[in-house]
Formats: structure tokens, sequence, C-alpha cells
């Protein structure tokens, strides 16, 4: 069953008013059948179409006061193919890329000239299963000295992050140390799991988590669940914190698979909708971001941030973001497309604008790949896409 529909298909009562007290029951009593919010496996097949200006408005038209977006994106190469379930994605210092494998519980080096692949160990401990599985990843910012890559991942009781040491003169597949609990107690769910993890300018591990379909952990903030975390790299809270004993950054999030930082260092970050509105939010310490309340842009923005755009769930299901050129990047999975957010600032600059539609089905992570370049990683062998020939792929995106 999909979360997106099961509550009341065509129903659009939910757009950013107050949620209603039996419909937040009924999303709890439904979320142990539920998806993450990136839609049923896709019904049509591949197809291409040019960048389109996106319909982030409550109105469901573009917004008039925004003009048009004049961005471009093409795919110029396909770094790796044959993937299975990839996730997350980082950069090494040589430029070499670092994947893991969600169902697997593996990480494996890609070369970033020849593409060959590498498998450099398995992480322990790690348990599948619905949503749920290696995630994100994230090197150290001393990587160069202490070798550490940081793994957010699903056990048998919960998710976690972990460092584990990455020693490349060991035989390949046995190259990862054991895994060190930098933090423990992240709710986990058969849907809902978060996973997405980043160091930012500060040195800080970010991290953001989902709420498990228990919507009430959002706005619990001494849960852990439906939150972005904010923490040292051993896993204490970071200076500056909203709470000075909690790794508690900002609140009020459903399902948050995408952070990126962008030039002026601000926080921004990528949010399944339920039924009618998918975010990209800018984050601020302390700030609540309406979950379960309310859904894309509110009334009350007193309490609860707007997001910066909006989209309708069949369009976008994001999970990871990236910024480049100026904009942010965003991967969509059910709406298999790669998305670009022109930013002046803190608000859109332009129009949201669409490109790669149906090209490559469900789109996973972004990162940025220097100058003008992304790496997108596609998201076919999870379980909810239908896999063609090479699935799952890095591709290497120019954009403008």
């Amino acid at each position: 069953m999909n979360d997106r529909t099961a509550i009341v298909e065509g129903t659009s009562a939910v757009q950013r008013t107050a949620v209603p007290a039996v419909l937040a029951a009924s999303v709890l009593l439904l979320s142990a059948c539920s998806g993450d919010g990136d839609g049923s496996p896709k019904e049509s097949p591949r197809a291409s179409t040019p960048g389109k200006q996106g319909e982030p408005s409550a109105s469901g038209k573009p917004d008039p006061d925004l003009p048009p977006a004049e961005g471009s994106a093409k795919v110029v190469k396909t770094l790796a193919a044959d993937l299975k379930s990839p996730w997350g994605l980082a950069a090494l210092p040589d430029g070499d890329l670092l994947v893991s494998s969600r169902d697997e519980a593996t990480i494996t080096r890609i070369d970033a000239e020849s593409g060959k692949k590498t498998e450099i160990g398995e992480v322990p401990g790690v348990a599948p299963g619905g949503e749920g599985g290696l995630m994100g990843l994230a090197l150290s910012p001393a990587f160069a000295s202490d070798q550490y890559v940081y793994a957010y991942f699903t056990t048998a009781s919960d998710n976690r992050i972990v460092r584990l040491q990455y020693d490349e003169k060991k035989p390949a597949g046995q190259q990862l140390g054991a895994p060190d609990t930098v933090l423990r107690g992240i709710p986990k769910g058969s849907n809902h799991n978060g996973g997405r993890i980043a160091f930012g300018p500060d040195k800080m591990l970010y991290a953001g988590t989902g709420e498990t379909g228990d919507t009430g952990l959002s706005q619990d903030r001494k849960s852990l669940g439906g939150k972005i975390l904010r923490m040292t790299p051993e896993g204490d809270p970071a200076p500056g914190n909203p709470e000075a004993d909690s790794v508690v950054y900002s609140w009020g999030h459903r399902n948050v698979q995408g952070l990126a930082f962008d030039k002026e260092q601000r926080l921004w970050a990528a949010e399944f909708g339920q039924n009618t509105w998918d975010e990209l939010n800018q984050i601020g310490p302390g700030k609540n971001y309406g979950w379960p309340d309310v859904e894309g842009k509110s009334d009350d923005e007193s309490e609860f941030v707007n997001p910066v755009e909006q989209w309708s769930t069949d369009e976008a299901s994001p999970s990871g973001i990236a910024w480049a050129k100026g904009s942010i990047w965003m991967a969509g999975l059910r709406g298999e497309r790669l998305w670009r957010i022109p930013l002046d600032g803190t608000k859109a600059l332009a129009k949201p604008q669409a490109f790669l539609e149906g090209e490559y089905g469900r789109l996973r992570t972004v990162l940025p790949a220097g100058g003008n370049r992304l790496y997108v990683v596609t998201s076919e062998t999870d379980g909810r896409g239908s896999p063609e020939g090479g699935d799952d792929k890095v591709l290497v995106v120019e954009v403008e």
C-alpha cells in the first residue's frame, strides 16, 4: 500500500492547512504498510523529455511572480553501471567515489576515470528491510589523517551512525575496520528512516531522520525521529545547538533524505510529504517545519517555517540534493526527474525546472562533481523501480 494515496485519494483539504486528527490517526494506523513517500513503481516506460517549469505554488500553477528558469542539464557520461540498490555517495580526496548498497550492506569504490568498481567491504550489523539498510555516507573532515568513513544504517533495533576506518592497503573486500558507534537510538521502522548524513562547513555532522510513520515523534523534541540532527564527529551535541545537551537541530520533519550546504554555508533539506506536498526547506537551528500539523506551506508562519518550494508528490518524492551553479539540484524518486531550484539567497530566483524526466527512472542521490558537473545516482533496483539493462547507474551530468 502506498502512503501517498492510502488516506483519501483525490482529497485536497490537507494542502497546507492543519491536518485533521482523524487523518493523523489514519496515517499512523496505515504507516506499517505505507511507502516512504517516493511512490509506487512507475507504470510507464522511460521517455526523453526536455526540461520544463515546475508547479510548486499552492494553487498548483507556477508562481506568476517568478520568471522562467533558463538552466540546462544533460548526461555526458555513465560512470558506472550494474549497481545494486545504491543509496549513499561520497567523494574521496583523489576524486574516486564510495557508494553504499542499501540492501547488500556493502561499500564499493568507483574509479572516477574508468568507472571500475571495487568492493572495499561490508558493514556489519546492518539489517536491511523495507526502506532500511545501509544508507548515507560521509567522509570525516580529517579523512587525510583519520581515514574515517561515516555511515548511517538500520540495525535490528534502531537506526544509527557509525564510523569505520578505510585501509586501502588491505585486500579488496577487507578494507573497512570495525564500526565505532557515533550515535545510536534513532527510531527505525519499515519506512521513513531518513538516512542522509553530511559534514557541514563547521565540521559538525548533520543527519536527516524520519518519524517511522509515528507522526508524533516529529514534534517530540526528546525523540531523534523526524529531525535534523547536528553533532560533533564523536556524536556529542554540537556547540551552538538549540539545547546544549541534545543533538536535535530542527524538528517537525516527516522524512528527510536530502542535505546540502550552499556557498554561504546555509543548510538546505529535501523532505517527503504525505499525499500532497513535498518540500525544499532552508534549515535554521531550533526551527519547527510543521509535520504532522501541516504539509507544505502554512498560514501560521509564526509557529512553522514554510518551505522555499513545494511540489506535488507525483512530481518529486525527493531524496538527495546538492548545491551547484547558484541552484539546488534535487533528485526525484517517484517523479523520476532532476529538479533545479535557482536561488537568490534563501528565496527562489526563478521557477523550478525539471530535467531527465523519465529517461533514467528513479533518481536517489546527487553529489557535486566539480565545476559544472554533478553525479546523479539512479534507484531502480530498490524494489520499487523497473530495472532495465545496466541499472543502477552513476551518471555524470553537466549543468548550467
